[in-house]
């Protein structure tokens, strides 16, 4: 009496499903809300944002100095001059205007 063997139906089911909960966990590190992809988005737009907060830290410290030196303590009388001359719209006598 010699018996094949032959999986049976319960061999395949388990291995199918096997094979699709690995195929389920592969695409979830890859592409799910902690996957591969969402990581490489973060530190994208850390980047992004880093480069603005330079940005703003320079613009800041700008206007700092111009805020400094239009201060009560320390009078810059150029900027002064400059500050009136383009929110008021006034040239000095000595000047030629061409437009």
């Amino acid at each position: 009496m010699t018996r094949s063997y032959r999986p049976g139906l319960g061999a395949f089911i388990f291995f199918s499903i096997a094979f699709m909960l690995g195929v389920y966990f592969t695409f979830a590190a890859v592409q799910g809300d902690y996957g591969l992809f969402r990581r490489v988005e973060i530190a994208s737009e850390r980047d992004a944002l880093s480069r603005d907060l330079t940005q703003l830290s320079d613009e800041i410290a700008r206007m700092e100095n111009l805020t400094r030196r239009l201060s009560d303590t320390y009078l810059d009388l150029d900027l002064l001059d400059q500050q009136a001359r383009s929110v008021l719209g006034m040239i000095r006598s000595d000047e030629i205007v061409i437009r």
